[in-house]
């Protein structure tokens, strides 16, 4: 019996947000004061179940708004859900946005100790990993140079070969493989590949439905907070699709 390395179950994520206009710091304190601050509430998520066993490779999809992103940062611990619970077994990348735990003063050879050490990556590890990710994020002097001035392309390609280079046993990727220039997506998705031949975990967010259907073995289609469908990605992703014609013909 396979055991897995991450369990979600009946996880639900509800926001606050504010129905009143406010154009000020002072505004929303003497609304605060007078007590006519008025909220609604938003559910992201509702009762999401499902397990990933070692090795696989998770697809996410589902159209904007759907919760992919927030069930991503929920599964790598950046976000506690409202109720439910997922648990982890083993090291976890979390590759979720653009230039996460970067310090735009540091440059990126420093950013790269930066980033590492809050994966959990003692400096040794991070030296033994340093040459691969100079070496694959290919940014010549600009590893030098402060991240601010890094454009959100190189910040991907930084983020990416820190995140693959020291050997998590689990990666979350968030659109990351579909950044950067040609050269960088098909580098990328070769290093997916790789990992993924290694027997690593992989759970990914994407809108391309082709690299969803390469790189997974399930998918699982959220729609409006809720698992709509999960299964194979012949399946899951043709559904998918037949659902995106239909309510773009509308």
């Amino acid at each position: 019996m396979r055991t897995p390395v991450i369990r979600v179950e009946q996880v639900t994520m509800k926001f606050r947000m504010n129905r009143n206009k406010t154009d000020s710091l002072k505004e929303y304190c003497i609304n605060i004061l007078k007590g006519g601050l008025q909220y609604s509430e938003f559910t992201a998520l509702e009762s999401i179940n499902f397990e990933v066993f070692k090795g696989e490779r998770l697809g996410i999809i589902g159209h904007n708004g759907a919760g992919k992103s927030t069930l991503l940062k929920i599964i790598a611990g950046v976000m506690k859900p409202t109720t439910g619970k997922v648990t982890r077994i083993g090291s976890i990348a979390p590759l979720l946005e653009l230039g996460t735990g970067f310090d735009g003063d540091f440059t990126g050879h420093e950013n790269i100790y930066l980033n590492g050490a809050l994966l959990g990556k003692s400096k040794e590890e991070i030296d033994s990993a340093y040459n691969d990710i100079i070496e694959f994020a290919n940014l010549g002097e600009f590893i030098n140079v402060p991240i601010r001035n890094y454009s959100s392309g190189m910040r991907a390609k930084l983020g990416f070969s820190i995140a693959t280079s020291i050997n998590p046993d689990i990666l979350i990727l968030d659109e990351v493989l579909g950044v950067g220039d040609q050269a960088f997506r098909k580098k990328s998705t070769s290093k997916m590949l790789e990992m993924i031949n290694d027997g690593k975990t992989v759970i990914m967010v994407s809108h391309g439905i082709g690299q969803v259907k390469t790189l997974c073995d399930r998918v699982l289609w959220l729609h409006e907070g809720k698992i709509k469908q999960i299964g194979t990605p012949e399946k899951v992703c043709c559904d998918y699709i037949e659902y995106m014609n239909e309510i773009s013909s509308v």
